[in-house]
């Protein structure tokens, strides 16, 4: 059984992480990669003009929910 914590500190940093911790290993890579292209195509349009902070905003919103759902899966 998964620590719940550590799997949405994982995720959270790293998102698909905490869901591989908490066993499922394929959601984690899905999520990594939704992740990093979403990313990738944002910071493309965004980081060199006026709403940078909109990378950002995005960022953090795909971590906190990629947390949130490893702790669920981990409970």
């Amino acid at each position: 059984m998964a620590n719940k914590y550590l799997a949405a500190i994982l995720s959270f940093l790293i998102p698909g992480l905490g869901q591989a911790y908490a066993g499922d290993i394929k959601k984690g890579i899905v999520y990594f990669l939704i992740a990093s292209v979403a990313l990738g195509i944002i910071s493309i349009f965004f980081v060199d003009s006026v709403l940078n902070h909109f990378y950002y905003i995005i960022n953090v919103l795909i971590d906190i929910y990629a947390a949130y759902d490893a702790y669920l899966m981990a409970k």
